[in-house]
């Protein structure tokens, strides 16, 4: 593994342009794999302990913002329009 990273950083060295193209390839990759993570461990719609919580879509609060970006959504004022299961 060191032998390729020390191929790449020879390249870079002799061609410095590059650079920027591997920071923004890598920040691209590390901010997908983030959100990746995020929607994994918070959206409801993942259950990852199907004995204890099978449903957890159903014990979502209505006033609980799930959603990363909200456009005019004011969620403390919302009231529960949904049955009890």
């Amino acid at each position: 593994m060191s032998s390729v990273l020390g191929v790449v950083a020879k390249q870079l060295k002799s061609h410095p342009a590059l650079i920027p193209l591997f920071i923004f390839i890598g920040g691209g990759a590390t901010m997908s794999a983030m959100y990746l993570a995020r929607l994994a461990l918070k959206n409801p719609d993942v259950s990852w302990d199907h004995k204890n919580n099978p449903e957890p879509w159903s014990n979502l609060d209505p006033k609980h913002q799930y959603k990363m970006f909200t456009v005019n959504m004011d969620y403390s004022t919302l009231k529960k329009d949904r049955p009890d299961f």
